[in-house]
């Protein structure tokens, strides 16, 4: 069911949280919207689909929960966060060495870049080559080819984000997150395994029409009909949930709707211009979906009421 409203929230947060780097599909400028809708304080923050865990350090910013799973099939990038929470200073130290590398002992920066990429590839999947490599990369976004190796190119134009500023965002997650985080790659079933009354899970799976099979942009696929299935088990166990998942951008819908059997409802979020039909000159506004269970929906009527913004 769609509730007929988009919710937008300009008051942004989103400028004080702290991300250790831009990560393409990261909710980091959306959480300023998605916060509203879930309770003040509860037990347990579970992300199954962590990505670069922009919600839960939102949430751990607010003080909001005891505990945080963070959890993405992505390993190396579990690795960062993991790194980054539980040994701030030896990560930043440890890419400040490779990002300065770039302009010292290589004949050019982008030389240096697939040196890197290589040494990853090839099995030095350190913390601190992945995070370089997402510094430096187009977009800041995570590729594999189809033999599961990372093939995203350098963005020619910049050299990654400076190892001060980086240093800083680290040390302030790890202040928030020290003692308080589970960290893990493994299947997100299994993550909604652990889930218990007083919980709330916040899952950001892979976009639709990209991730039935291993491609390019994921480690690994999602079948839909195994999603809507641990969806039912949320709901069946009483757990409280918020998904994003499908959305419209420039008028389109892109991805189909979860079946509205579920006990959740939609609403719209305006994430803004798209910044890919922005590269192509275009000013496509896109929509994401949130999805939100049965005891959340007090908080759907709250922000209604505040937005003045509707279809």
């Amino acid at each position: 069911m769609l509730i007929n409203f988009i919710y937008t929230n300009y008051v942004s947060m989103s400028c004080i949280i702290p991300h250790i780097i831009q990560y393409q599909g990261s909710k980091r400028i959306l959480a300023p919207q998605i916060l509203p809708f879930m309770p003040f304080k509860f037990n347990r923050l579970l992300e199954p689909f962590a990505g670069m865990a922009a919600i839960t350090i939102a949430v751990a910013k607010e003080h909001r929960a005891k505990e945080y799973f963070i959890n993405d099939i992505n390993g190396p990038i579990v690795s960062i966060l993991e790194k980054a929470i539980n040994k701030p200073a030896e990560l930043t130290n440890s890419y400040s060495k490779i990002w300065s590398e770039q302009f010292e002992f290589y004949p050019d920066d982008i030389s240096h870049f697939y040196y890197i990429r290589d040494c990853f590839n090839n099995g030095d999947k350190t913390p601190e080559n992945m995070l370089y490599l997402l510094a430096r990369c187009v977009k800041g976004s995570v590729r594999y080819g189809k033999n599961g190796n990372f093939n995203q190119s350098p963005d020619k134009r910049r050299h990654g984000s400076n190892p001060d500023k980086i240093s800083n965002n680290v040390h302030a997650i790890s202040n928030l997150l020290k003692g308080k985080a589970h960290l893990s790659s493994v299947d997100y079933r299994e993550i909604l395994t652990l889930s218990k009354p007083g919980d709330l899970v916040y899952m950001d799976p892979p976009y639709q029409g990209v991730s039935k099979t291993r491609d390019k942009r994921y480690i690994a696929g999602l079948d839909y009909q195994e999603f809507v299935d641990s969806i039912e088990f949320l709901d069946h166990k009483g757990i409280d949930y918020l998904i994003s998942y499908d959305g419209i951008c420039g008028g389109i819908k892109y991805g189909s709707e979860l079946p509205g059997h579920l006990n959740c409802k939609k609403i719209l979020l305006d994430a803004g211009l798209s910044t890919q039909s922005t590269l192509l000159g275009k000013r496509n506004l896109t929509y994401e979906a949130l999805y939100i269970s049965k005891n959340l929906y007090p908080y759907i009527e709250q922000n209604q009421r505040r937005s003045s913004l509707f279809n």
